[in-house]
C-alpha cells in the first residue's frame, strides 16, 4: 500500500512540473510580445506575482481535477514508470495542454519574427553592425526559450522516427542549458556582471566600470521601443510592467 501510494504521488508531482514548464513556456511567450510588440501602455500591476500565480497555479489546479476525478488516473504504467495511466486523462491533461501552449507560442514566434524584421526595416543604421550569425543566434535563442523544439515530437514517425526522437531527447533534456548559453553566456551585459560580483583579481571588474558600459551600449528608443535583439536590458520597460 506504501509502495502504491508512492508511485501516485511520484507520478502527481512529474504531471505537475512536465505541465509547469508548459505554462511558464507560454507564459514567457506573453512576456516577449508585450516587451516587443506591445510595449506601450502595457502596464500590469504586480507583473511577476501576477506571472507566478498562473506559472505554478494553472498546472496545480489541473493536477488536482486530474486525481479528484480518479485517483487510479495516477500508478504504475506498463512500461514499468509511475505516470498516468487513464490514456483520456493523459491526452486530456497532458497532450491537449501540451498543443495549445505550442500552438499559442509558435504564434507569438511568428508574431515577435515579423516585429524584429519591421524594426530592422525601420532603423538600418542601427542593424549594420549585425552579423547574419548574429541574428542566426537571436532566432535560436527564441525558439528554445519558447520550446518550440517540443515539436520534433510531432514529426518522430515513419521513416524519420529514430532521428527526431533524437533531435526531441537532446534539444529538450538540455534545454535549460541552451537558455542559459543563449541568454546568460553570451549577452555582453550578463558577462559583465559576472565579473563585477563573482570574479576576483584581474578578472573582476569595478561595479562603476559594468554600470557605465551597459549605459552605454543602450540604444535611443525607435519607434517600438524595442532592441532587435531580445534580452536585452531596456529598465523603462520593465517599470511599466511593474516589476
Amino acid at each position: 500500500m506504501t509502495s502504491v501510494g508512492l508511485c501516485i504521488s511520484t507520478a502527481w508531482f512529474l504531471h505537475y512540473f512536465l505541465l509547469a514548464a508548459f505554462t511558464w513556456m507560454g507564459l514567457e511567450a506573453i512576456h516577449m510580445y508585450l516587451a516587443l510588440v506591445k510595449v506601450f501602455n502595457s502596464y500590469i500591476s504586480h507583473y511577476m506575482l501576477k506571472f507566478s500565480l498562473a506559472g505554478w497555479g494553472i498546472p496545480l489546479i489541473v493536477v488536482i481535477i486530474v486525481i479528484a476525478i480518479d485517483k487510479d488516473n495516477y500508478g504504475l504504467v506498463t512500461y514499468g514508470n509511475c505516470w498516468l495511466k487513464n490514456d483520456i486523462a493523459f491526452y486530456v491533461a497532458v497532450v491537449a495542454y501540451f498543443c495549445a501552449i505550442f500552438l499559442f507560442n509558435f504564434i507569438m514566434f511568428v508574431v515577435v519574427m515579423v516585429q524584429l524584421c519591421r524594426i530592422k526595416r525601420q532603423n538600418p543604421h542601427n542593424m549594420q553592425h549585425r552579423s547574419t550569425l548574429q541574428d542566426v543566434r537571436s532566432v535560436l535563442g527564441i525558439t528554445i526559450l519558447l520550446g518550440l523544439t517540443w515539436g520534433f515530437a510531432f514529426f518522430a514517425w515513419g521513416p524519420v522516427n529514430l532521428a527526431f526522437m533524437y533531435l526531441f531527447a537532446i534539444f529538450n533534456s538540455l534545454q535549460g542549458f541552451f537558455i542559459f548559453v543563449f541568454h546568460c553566456a553570451v549577452k555582453d551585459n550578463v558577462r559583465r556582471q559576472w565579473r563585477t560580483y563573482l570574479c576576483c583579481g584581474k578578472l573582476r571588474l569595478a561595479e562603476n566600470s559594468g554600470q557605465s558600459c551597459s549605459l552605454s551600449n543602450l540604444q535611443p528608443p525607435n519607434q517600438t521601443g524595442s532592441s532587435y535583439e531580445y534580452g536585452d536590458p531596456v529598465p523603462s520597460k520593465q517599470k511599466r510592467r511593474g516589476y
